[in-house]
């Protein structure tokens, strides 16, 4: 006698809370607070950066686990960048960076390479603008140019650190239009920003975002923005100026063009939806109308990138930077 096989029927709730729990248990998210290593002072661009993002997150509760802002920016930024480096395997720290995950090494022979962390994304890239001011009286970048010239070493150009893209930017400067500066380091941008209103500087090659109090109040005066196109953002920032009403450096007269990337990094060894995880959520982030409007604050051009292209783009602004810096020679050798 043939025996008839009977199949029990499978409800589809069970099914689905079945896939669900299998997603679950291999989904990752923080357990501990995230910690965001700002490898820089208070109140430059990265800490206000770290700043906001770490209230968007909060705000919108894009994740349960608290950020926790860390500054360590002892040694130019050493300090923050060899901390992640020795975090290798942690997903519960990240990392702010700049242009100074190869500036730094450069020019200090620092252990690290940005290969040693594990990128993120790329959410924009940040302009810098020359400042003096404004009751110096300059208007336009050549008429502070030639007054340099004129007395060679005299005037002082603030900026973030030696050897560091305000730096680099002050030589491009010099190459271009045979002005010579005494450069002035300082902790911060906005240290610089304080320096540029008491005149203890003559001027400043600030972000944006370090100096746009002062321009506001009338303090500072905006020459122009070393990248090629104009800011894009139009609505009135002063009285009388939007961001878009900075010329560029390239239009005013001065040859100098320069961008800096703005990045979210972790240490190496992490796994990939570790990395998936803080991927997703920058991708959150920027969609936010409170990310949209601190772009338009600090005219930030928002560019998201992550993944293999990202790969690509470091490797090509790594070889970029090593040329500029050492055409400038501040590239050191062993």
């Amino acid at each position: 006698m043939q025996k008839k096989l009977i199949v029990q029927p499978i409800k589809i709730g069970f099914v689905l809370a079945t896939l669900c729990s299998a997603f679950s248990a291999h989904a990752w998210e923080p357990t501990k607070p995230v910690e965001m290593v700002v490898p820089f002072s208070a109140g430059g661009a990265s800490d206000q950066m770290a700043r906001s993002i770490q209230g968007i997150i909060t705000k919108h509760n894009l994740m349960k686990q608290p950020f926790i802002v860390s500054n360590k920016s002892g040694a130019s930024g050493a300090e923050g960048l060899l901390d992640v480096k020795a975090s290798r395997g942690d997903p519960n720290k990240i990392i702010v960076a700049s242009s100074s995950i190869y500036t730094t090494p450069l020019a200090t022979g620092l252990p690290f390479n940005w290969r040693d962390l594990t990128p993120i994304a790329m959410i924009a890239q940040d302009a810098f603008v020359l400042w003096t001011n404004t009751e110096a009286g300059y208007k336009k970048p050549m008429d502070y140019i030639a007054a340099v010239k004129a007395k060679p070493e005299t005037f002082k150009m603030g900026g973030t650190s030696s050897k560091r893209e305000d730096h680099m930017i002050t030589t491009m400067i010099e190459k271009a239009t045979g002005a010579k500066f005494l450069y002035i380091p300082y902790k911060g941008g906005g240290e610089a920003a304080t320096q540029l209103s008491g005149k203890h500087i003559d001027s400043d090659t600030n972000n944006p975002s370090e100096s746009v109090s002062q321009w506001r109040a009338g303090q500072h005066q905006a020459l122009c923005v070393f990248q090629e196109k104009r800011i894009s953002y139009t609505a009135k920032v002063t009285d009388t100026m939007a961001w878009s009403d900075i010329p560029t450096c390239k239009e005013s007269g001065l040859n100098v063009s320069y961008q800096m990337l703005r990045i979210f990094m972790m240490p190496g060894g992490v796994k990939p939806d570790e990395q998936k995880f803080y991927v997703d959520l920058f991708k959150k982030v920027v969609e936010t109308p409170e990310w949209k409007t601190y772009l338009e604050k600090n005219a930030l051009q928002p560019e998201f990138v992550s993944g293999a292209p990202l790969d690509v783009f470091l490797a090509k602004d790594e070889q970029a930077h090593r040329e500029i810096m050492k055409a400038a020679g501040f590239v050191v050798t062993k």
